[in-house]
């Protein structure tokens, strides 16, 4: 009986103590964190940096060249140089206001370094940077802001050379920036506080990216660019016509580890990286003023209290530099960064694209040349489906020694349905399947799709030159028949140049040594096909027409020794 009363007392006591703990959570623990949270939306990010220039008209904004020129204060930057990048760091606001790729040019054979972040008062305007809120309204702190003038431990920032940024308040809080460069594109920033007043603080970390994008050109829907993201492991990507739509998308990251959130273009890209210690808010951002495009990614922290007399510090990272495949798995593997890789779009082919290039890169060690490597992977894949197009070949041989009888049974029937049963019968009877044939065509188109993924977006196919008059496979042939291919000294309206040419010709044999189709309507679809191919293809990348050129020219080949070997 003692046994079953202690029994009760526990089961009283445990769903009392569980009582008591939902109505310390409903009561006390979660309207604290609701307060915190309304604190941290209340205290909005300090005002965008150079957002007072998009309220003047359009011509209070310089060109790069234009503020560098004017710009009289030299010394109110830390220089940029490491082998990847050259720039500074403007002391007025902390910003990372001004980078070039020192191994990219804006032209073939040029000399103009690739820009990618310039000042706020340019039409090209693109910056980072890092600072705090205050989340206590009740508590007036003098906290950084864009015309505070930051003080460096030096001027000059490279791999063996890292900078300290401090500035005191009155209050006497010191907040300091530590920043270190790597020897490719990768900034470590260490963001800290010392509070050296009587009272504790409670802040949130934050940073930023902001550009000026007025673009004219029409958004490339096999290609992403704009913000993008990685937050509790999913990825996130709006691009800029999206965003002009949306205004803002928020999102909450509650894991630690492995989330960034940048700007992506077709080759560059920058990103922040936040403390993988940190829960934060994300913003994707679009503002319209004075008919300027501005756009935003941001992160702000939940709240850090520092007490009175102690120091808190948060380590985050900002890339900005070229989405080199290796250099993005290099960092994916280094700091943990979840999807890291996937800054460039690969595609829905994913799977085939990125091992691709990884091939064609390979043999481009080998061979010394990416044109040749391209070829070299072209047999490649006909080695791997040498067997699948055999057996096809095959069939379509047959089918084309089966043709005086299919058409014999065309004179026959003149029912279009008895024809095709007729045929049928006749297939069935020499054991031939007639869809055998599309067989190789189907698998390569993922094939095809994933190269041209691989020749469009990957840097290392820019300025990537072949032979003769291919200078960048990652562009159109640039010869046009319209002017004899540059004989007649003008220039030509549309670029239809000699390898789509080549192209359109290799598909018309291929069709000629192929057996002819039953039905007449498709027969003509597919004489106008090398046409239609050849005009379409003469926009994409010369590497993947000189592929498909290539490749075609290999099917002709084993279908004639099929042919004969059937003949025989």
């Amino acid at each position: 009986m003692q046994q079953g009363i202690d029994h009760k007392n526990i089961i009283i006591a445990t769903a009392l103590s569980m009582l008591i703990l939902l109505a310390w959570s409903f009561f006390y623990e979660q309207p604290k964190l609701q307060k915190q949270k309304n604190n941290i939306n209340a205290a909005s990010l300090p005002k965008e940096q150079g957002a007072e220039d998009l309220n003047k008209s359009t011509t209070a904004l310089l060109n790069r060249d234009q503020f560098f020129a004017e710009q009289s204060n030299k010394q109110s930057r830390v220089f940029i140089n490491n082998p990847a990048l050259h720039g500074s760091i403007s002391l007025q606001g902390a910003l990372f206001d001004d980078l070039t790729l020192a191994q990219y040019f804006t032209k073939l054979n040029g000399d103009q370094e690739v820009v990618l972040f310039s000042p706020k008062s340019t039409t090209e305007r693109y910056f980072a940077d890092f600072g705090w809120i205050n989340n206590d309204p009740n508590t007036n702190i003098e906290l950084p802001n864009p015309n505070t003038i930051w003080q460096a431990s030096s001027q000059q920032l490279n791999p063996q050379n890292p900078v300290t940024l401090t500035w005191v308040n009155q209050q006497g809080i010191e907040f300091i920036i530590d920043i270190s460069l790597d020897d490719k594109y990768m900034f470590n920033i260490k963001q800290k506080i010392i509070n050296n007043s009587p009272n504790s603080i409670n802040l949130s970390p934050y940073g930023r990216i902001s550009r000026l994008y007025n673009s004219t050109q029409k958004a490339n829907f096999i290609l992403h660019e704009g913000p993008i993201g990685v937050f509790n492991g999913i990825l996130e990507e709006f691009s800029y016509q999206k965003m002009v739509k949306e205004q803002q998308k928020t999102f909450t990251h509650n894991q630690q580890q492995g989330s960034w959130l940048g700007i992506t273009d077709k080759y560059w890209l920058s990103t922040l990286i936040p403390d993988g210690s940190l829960k934060y808010q994300a913003n994707f951002l679009h503002q319209l003023k004075n008919q300027q495009n501005s756009y935003s990614i941001d992160f702000t922290a939940d709240a850090v209290v520092v007490p009175a007399g102690q120091q808190s510090s948060y380590e985050h990272h900002l890339f900005a530099g070229a989405k080199k495949v290796k250099t993005l798995d290099y960092y994916k593997t280094k700091f943990n960064l979840k999807l890291f890789d996937r800054a460039i779009d690969f595609g829905w082919f994913y799977f085939l694209t990125k091992p691709f290039f990884f091939i064609i890169d390979f043999l481009y060690g080998l061979l010394g040349n990416f044109g040749l490597a391209i070829l070299f992977m072209t047999v490649l894949v006909k080695l791997a489906l040498f067997p699948l197009a055999n057996k096809s070949y095959g069939a379509m041989a047959r089918i084309k020694q089966l043709q005086p009888k299919i058409d014999a049974l065309r004179k026959k029937n003149t029912d279009k349905l008895s024809l095709n049963s007729a045929i049928m019968d006749l297939y069935k009877k020499e054991k031939i399947n007639p869809a055998s044939g599309c067989l190789p065509v189907l698998i390569q188109v993922p094939i095809f799709f994933a190269l041209y993924k691989v020749f469009f977006v990957t840097l290392d196919m820019r300025h990537a030159p072949f032979y003769g008059w291919i200078s960048d496979l990652s562009v159109p042939d640039p010869t046009s028949i319209f002017n004899l291919f540059g004989l007649l000294p003008f220039k030509a309206p549309i670029l239809i140049g000699i390898w789509p040419i080549l192209m359109g010709i290799t598909m018309f044999l291929q069709q000629k040594v192929s057996p002819p189709t039953s039905d007449p309507i498709q027969a003509k679809v597919l004489k106008m096909m090398p046409i239609v191919l050849t005009v379409l293809l003469a926009s994409f990348p010369s590497g993947l027409v000189i592929y498909w050129t290539w490749s075609n020219t290999l099917s002709i080949l084993q279908q004639l020794y099929i042919n004969h070997k059937h003949k025989k």
